[in-house]
């Protein structure tokens, strides 16, 4: 390697990973959307994806980035970057930095799974290692335990088969900083776009202890940005509303990449557009910025996010039915809110909670809502308006 940041290029810019000292590529590319990706045996890779994740991985990195990101539980993903990386592509394994991940639930099973990995990505090391999914105070248990998966994969970084330890949640702020405040992982995988702030304490609490903060999905979690209402791009204009949300969690210090599921060229391109992006905010994204947060006032219980009731007796997902509300009430994010929401009850740990079915409702502990607020009618609503009844099959 030649120079400090592997394959730089302007308008890419980069940023250290927090400890690591890695200076990543603002903007990873994502290993989890590449055609034909999920059907078994997974060493098999089709033709279409391979030369859909060559071609994308060829123009990613000549726009700068020099990131990129898979799990074990990505289908074929580890198989399909190996063979594209070292076999079609060629190139040379000091040009970018790798992250994958997994769930390992024991020691043993962890140095199983490392070794499998390495075969399938065609590699001798893993620059970041990320323990996938700690989404619940049992599984970060189950991570921590003495002899077991944390423990061995620092091992593994001691061996020099790992650079670096992190981890990957979908759970909640508590439980994101509790693993934080261990002191055993040097990066962080979470969620946190401008339509889900929730976890900007968490993002705050990982600049303390100087962690790497990898943002996941802001495309497609962070609202189907790809897949707009008229009005989100009106409101975003005159950037995207993808390269608006990547310029709002790049306007954090403490944010340093951003993971993009790209499959097409077009893709890249649109993704360019988000550079230089300003930090801390300049006056053009504050001013989208205020477009934005002034819709809220189209829904005078928009300011109320029900996060108290996130224990609710209900078992309903109260919190993020109302973030589902909120964003079609004031932003006509529909397809976003009937993709996100129909998917509750399907994922398990990875995105827990029940439909806001009538019968449920009732259980609901209204009298935890701010005075004035009919929490109930207001879950009742979203469901009228989001749910999709499951077809048989």
């Amino acid at each position: 390697m030649t120079t400090a940041i592997r394959n730089a290029r302007p308008p890419m810019q980069y940023r250290r990973f927090g400890r690591t000292g890695l200076h990543l590529s603002c903007i990873t590319l994502g290993g989890m959307r590449y055609v034909d990706g999920w059907s078994q045996p997974r060493d098999q890779v089709p033709t279409a994806m391979l030369d859909q994740c060559a071609r994308m991985v060829d123009l990613a990195f000549k726009a700068g980035v020099n990131h990129i990101e898979t799990a074990h539980g990505y289908g074929k993903s580890e198989h399909c970057y190996g063979q594209v990386l070292n076999d079609i592509l060629k190139i040379p394994r000091d040009q970018y930095w790798l992250m994958t991940k997994g769930a390992p639930k024991t020691g043993e099973e962890t140095r199983r799974l490392v070794d499998e990995q390495l075969r399938g990505l065609r590699t001798d090391h893993i620059d970041l290692y990320g323990w996938h999914g700690i989404n619940t105070p049992d599984l970060l248990t189950t991570a921590l335990a003495k002899g077991g998966p944390v423990e061995t994969l620092l091992k593994l970084r001691d061996e020099g088969v790992i650079g670096h330890v992190g981890f990957s949640t979908h759970g909640r702020l508590e439980l994101i900083s509790r693993a934080i405040l261990t002191g055993m992982f040097s990066f962080v995988n979470l969620h946190y776009y401008y339509f889900f702030q929730r976890h900007r304490g968490a993002v705050d609490l990982a600049g303390t202890q100087d962690m790497g903060v990898f943002i996941i999905s802001p495309n497609d979690k962070g609202g189907q940005l790809f897949s707009p209402s008229a009005q989100l791009v009106a409101d975003c204009a005159p950037l995207t509303p993808i390269q608006f949300n990547a310029r709002w969690c790049l306007a954090s210090p403490r944010v340093h990449t951003l993971s993009f599921g790209m499959t097409e060229p077009a893709h890249v391109s649109e993704m360019l557009g988000t550079f230089p992006a300003p930090c801390p905010a300049d006056r053009s994204l504050l001013e989208i910025i205020h477009r934005l947060d002034g819709r809220l006032l189209d829904d005078p219980i928009a300011g109320w996010d029900g996060y108290e009731l996130q224990d609710d007796p209900s078992g309903i997902n109260i919190a993020e039915v109302l973030r589902f509300r909120r964003m079609l009430k004031c932003h006509g994010m529909e397809t976003f809110g009937k993709y996100r929401y129909n998917m509750l009850e399907a994922k398990g740990h990875w995105f827990p909670g029940s439909f806001a079915l009538p019968e449920l409702v009732t259980k609901v502990e209204a009298d935890k809502a701010p005075p004035g607020v009919d929490v109930r009618a207001l879950l009742g609503e979203a469901h009228a308006r989001l749910y999709r009844p499951k077809t048989p099959k």
